[in-house]
C-alpha cells in the first residue's frame, strides 16, 4: 500500500460561468473526483453552494491524500445548484477540467479554461478554473475569533446594511486567497458575528505576520454585494485582543477616501477574542486507538408488506437485494474497517417473535438475545435472511427500546474517562414513529454520550418525524423542554439515492459521524489515546 506523503487542500475559484438560471444567475458548486479506474469517477468532496454568482470563490477547501508515487487523476466539476438533493445527475452541468494532483501542487497557481466536453468550451467567453492552489496540511491547531463591528456604512435604500465578513490570506505569489466567509446579519449597522474557527495552516499558513486582508461587504440577493470596507492586518496583531481588551481597526472605503477629504471611516471592526487552540482530527482518535461499535436495528413493522409479496420492503429481489441490504451492506461496508473484531450486534423492532409471538423493539436477529452479535457485515446480512421467514411482521414503530441498549453500552464506556470507544447506531425504517416523545428523550439523554444515530427512511412515506429528530433546522428538545447536548441523529432518505452510486449513500450517511465524534471528546477535553507524533516542519 502506497504511503500518504501528505494532505491537500485545494482553494478553488471560477470566473464568467455559463448562466443556466432564468431570471438570475447560476448558483454553483464544484465537485471534486478522482479517478477510481475502469472509466468510473469517486467523489472526494466537494464545496459549498455560491449563490446567484458566476464569479465564485469558493469558501470551502477541498482536501485530497496526495501520493507522490501515484499519478492521481483529478475532475474538477462545476453544478448549477437547483435543489436540494445530494445527486448532482438532475443539476445543469456548467463545465468541467481534468489534470492530476501533481499538475496542480507542482503549479504556484493552475487555471485553465472549463469545458463541457473535450475539446467544447464551456461558452463563448474564456471560463476558467482560477486559483486551485495547494497546501500541505501539517498544523493542527485551529484560530477562533470573535468580531463585531460599529457604526458601518448604510448601504440598503429601504434598509441599513446586511454586512457578512471575508478574511483573505496573502500568498507567495503576492494575491489575495479566500479563506472564511462569515454569515450575513440582516439590517444591522453595528453587528456581532457568530464566533468561528479556522485551522490555522488554511488561514495563514502558520505564519502569524502574514498579511491579513478583511473584507466588510452588504449582501444582496441578487449577487452584486456592495463593498463597505477593507482593513489590513495580521494574526499576531489580532491576538493581543481577549481579558477584555479589544483590538480595533478602522474599517476603510478606499475610493471614498480619496475623493472626500473629511472621509473618516466606513466603521469600526473589533475583534473581541482570537483563540489558537490545538484541534484533534477523527484520524487522530482513530489512529490513536478509538475503537467504533457498530449497531444495526431494522423495522419489522407490517407496514413494510408481506415480505413474500414483491411489492414489499422486505422482499428479497431474485438478485438478493432490496433497500435495507443496500441500506446494511453501504454504511457497514465503511463502518466496519474501524472496529477490531467485526463482531456486530444487530436487533430487529416491529414484529412478533418465536415462541411467544409477543411483540419486541429489541429482538436479535440471530434469535440469541446473550449473544447478539453477528461475524462481519456479511454476517449481518445472513441473519436478516434467516429470520425474515420465521417472524410475522406487526407494530408498533418504536425506536426508544433500541437506542437506549446501544447508550447503555456507550454509558458503561464512559466510565473508562477516555476516548476509547465510541458507539454507531444505524436504525432502517420504513416510516412514522409511534414512540415519538420516548424516542426524543432517548436522543437527548444519548447526545450526552459518545454515540451517533443514522437513519435511513427507506419506501416513500412521510418521514417529516425523522427530519425532527436530526436537529439540522434546530436543537432537538425532550417532551420536558431539555436540549440535545449535541445533534447525533443524521437522517437520511434512501430515496434520495435510488439511482446514485452506491458510494454516495455512505458518504451522505456517515458524514457528519467523524465530527460528532471529535465534538464529543472535545467537549469532554478527551485527547486521543495515543497522541499523534508532531514531525518536525
Amino acid at each position: 500500500m502506497a504511503a500518504c506523503v501528505s494532505r491537500v487542500e485545494l482553494s478553488v475559484s471560477c470566473r464568467s460561468l455559463l448562466d443556466r438560471d432564468l431570471g438570475s444567475r447560476s448558483d454553483p458548486l464544484c465537485v471534486l473526483l478522482q479517478d477510481a479506474g475502469g472509466g468510473r469517477w469517486a467523489e472526494l468532496d466537494r464545496t459549498e453552494k455560491v449563490k446567484n454568482c458566476q464569479d465564485p470563490e469558493f469558501c470551502k477547501k477541498l482536501v485530497v491524500d496526495y501520493y507522490f508515487e501515484k499519478v492521481q487523476k483529478l475532475q474538477f466539476s462545476v453544478y448549477d445548484i437547483d435543489n436540494k438533493s445530494f445527486d448532482l445527475n438532475d443539476d445543469d452541468f456548467l463545465g468541467g477540467i481534468e489534470c492530476t494532483l501533481g499538475q496542480v501542487v507542482s503549479s504556484s497557481v493552475f487555471t485553465r479554461p472549463l469545458e463541457l466536453k473535450q475539446g467544447k468550451p464551456a461558452g463563448k467567453s474564456a471560463i476558467t478554473a482560477d486559483k486551485i492552489s495547494a497546501e500541505e496540511i501539517k498544523d493542527t491547531r485551529v484560530v477562533y475569533l470573535e468580531i463585531e463591528a460599529q457604526n458601518l456604512d448604510k448601504k440598503d435604500f429601504f434598509g441599513k446594511s446586511d454586512p457578512f465578513l471575508e478574511f483573505y490570506k496573502q500568498t507567495d505569489a503576492g494575491t489575495w486567497q479566500l479563506v472564511y466567509r462569515s454569515e450575513v446579519i440582516k439590517n444591522n449597522l453595528d453587528p456581532c458575528w457568530k464566533k468561528f474557527s479556522v485551522p490555522l495552516q488554511t488561514f495563514c499558513g502558520g505564519d502569524f505576520n502574514k498579511p491579513i486582508k478583511v473584507q466588510c461587504t452588504d449582501h444582496d440577493s441578487d449577487g452584486s454585494h456592495d463593498l463597505i470596507g477593507t482593513l489590513e492586518t495580521t494574526l499576531a496583531q489580532m491576538q493581543t485582543a481577549g481579558a477584555g481588551s479589544l483590538v480595533e481597526y478602522e474599517c476603510i472605503y478606499p475610493e471614498k477616501k480619496q475623493k472626500k477629504k473629511n472621509y473618516k471611516n466606513s466603521g469600526i471592526i473589533r475583534i473581541k477574542s482570537c483563540k489558537i487552540e490545538t484541534e484533534y482530527s477523527f484520524l487522530d482518535y482513530v489512529m490513536g486507538g478509538c475503537q467504533i461499535n457498530f449497531t444495526v436495528g431494522v423495522d419489522f413493522t407490517a407496514s413494510n408488506g408481506d415480505p413474500k409479496s414483491p411489492d414489499s420492503l422486505h422482499y428479497i429481489s431474485p438478485d438478493g437485494i432490496n433497500e435495507y441490504l443496500i441500506a446494511i451492506w453501504s454504511v457497514g461496508s465503511v463502518v466496519q474497517d474501524y472496529d477490531i473484531d467485526k463482531l456486530f450486534p444487530a436487533f430487529g423492532f416491529g414484529a412478533q417473535v418465536p415462541p411467544s409471538w409477543q411483540v419486541s423493539h429489541e429482538f436479535a436477529l440471530n434469535f440469541n438475545p446473550n449473544n447478539p452479535y453477528c461475524q462481519g457485515i456479511q454476517g449481518i446480512v445472513h441473519a436478516y435472511c434467516q429470520i425474515l421467514p420465521q417472524i410475522q411482521l406487526y407494530g408498533p414503530t418504536n425506536f426508544s427500546p433500541i437506542i437506549n441498549h446501544v447508550a447503555r453500552f456507550a454509558a458503561h464506556s464512559l466510565q473508562q474517562g477516555t476516548a476509547g470507544q465510541y458507539f454507531i447506531l444505524l436504525i432502517i425504517t420504513d416510516g412514522e414513529i409511534t414512540d415519538l416523545d420516548q424516542t426524543r428523550q432517548a436522543v437527548v439523554n444519548a447526545s450526552k454520550l459518545p454515540m451517533s444515530i443514522i437513519i435511513v427512511g427507506v419506501g416513500e412515506a412521510d418521514f417529516k418525524a425523522m427530519e425532527f429528530l436530526d436537529g439540522d433546522s434546530g436543537v432537538l428538545k425532550s417532551v420536558t423542554g431539555e436540549p440535545a447536548a449535541w445533534d447525533i441523529v443524521q437522517f437520511v432518505p434512501f430515496q434520495r439515492f435510488k439511482n446514485a452510486p452506491q458510494e454516495a449513500l455512505s458518504q451522505m450517511v456517515l458524514a457528519e459521524v467523524p465530527k460528532q465524534l471529535v465534538s464529543y471528546y472535545k467537549w469532554q477535553g478527551w485527547p486521543p489515546l495515543k497522541l499523534p507524533e508532531i514531525k518536525a516542519m
